[in-house]
């Protein structure tokens, strides 16, 4: 008994094989575009890191110049420091160069992360860039001198006030660098708070009720985040805590208001329609 082929079997299979030669294909050419899409957002994140370490150097070479007045003003607070190695004074002079070229270089910091984050969230409101690079700034530097002006003088006359006539303080110039320049960063980071709400408000992450939710969790973390961040004493740890507590409140406020905006926008949307 012979088999009969028919040509319209060969034309069946041969049509199945070349369809699936082009879903492979096509499944193909969208890993390579995900994977340079992904190589393309290393490339732009690292041109942008590159920019600003950029920005950061140049800013301190110009710092350096003024080391000295730059020491003199940040050790106000304390009546002498001390350096225990050759060396010290140098690097000291390098720290503090590098620590103003940073706070310097906040808008540009600022200008390279959002730019590099606001496209992917929402294309349609790049105008937002512009505020955000502000809004961040402002809130950085409010941040910092809040701390420097209020925080470190009535910490270090707390923490000091321990001595006694024998335990005198003799404070090294490269620990009160790091302690001032850490305590500086840090309120800086943390008074973003109402910034990153508005934005994560804006691209509907987060919501005023989430925030009124998590309020007690919120304290708590606070309250952690305060411990962690500042000096081992209840006084530190609360001048940063009630303003971070007040930012939290001023981020509830503004997500209600960036809500009642869009409910306002939709119901015009409805109405043209």
């Amino acid at each position: 008994m012979s088999l009969v082929t028919s040509p319209f079997t060969h034309t069946s299979f041969s049509w199945r094989e070349k369809e699936s030669d082009k879903v492979d294909q096509r499944e193909k050419m969208s890993q390579e575009e995900k994977e340079m899409g992904f190589l393309d957002h290393l490339e732009e994140l690292r041109g942008r890191i590159i920019k600003s370490l950029f920005s950061i150097i140049l800013f301190s070479i110009g710092a350096y110049f003024f080391s000295e007045k730059l020491i003199d003003f940040v050790t106000g607070p304390i009546s002498e420091v001390y350096f225990m190695a050759p060396t010290e004074a140098f690097s000291t002079r390098i720290k503090i160069s590098l620590i103003a070229g940073v706070i310097i270089s906040v808008p540009v910091i600022f200008y390279h992360a959002w730019k590099f984050i606001v496209p992917g969230l929402f294309e349609r409101e790049i105008k937002l860039l512009v505020p955000a690079v502000l809004s961040s700034t402002v809130f950085f530097l409010i941040g910092a001198i809040f701390c420097f002006l209020f925080v470190l003088p009535l910490s270090m006359k707390f923490l000091l006030g321990f001595g006694t006539e024998k335990l005198k303080p003799m404070i090294k110039i490269k620990d009160y660098i790091s302690f001032v320049s850490y305590m500086v960063l840090a309120f800086g980071s943390v008074f973003e708070l109402p910034v990153i709400s508005y934005f994560l408000g804006k691209v509907g992450i987060i919501t005023p009720r989430t925030l009124i939710k998590g309020r007690r969790y919120a304290i708590t973390a606070i309250l952690v985040l305060a411990a962690v961040i500042t000096p081992p004493d209840v006084f530190s740890q609360m001048m940063l805590a009630g303003p971070l507590y007040f930012l939290y409140e001023v981020s509830i406020l503004v997500l209600k208001i960036i809500d009642r905006k869009k409910r306002i926008s939709e119901r015009k949307h409805k109405g043209e329609k």
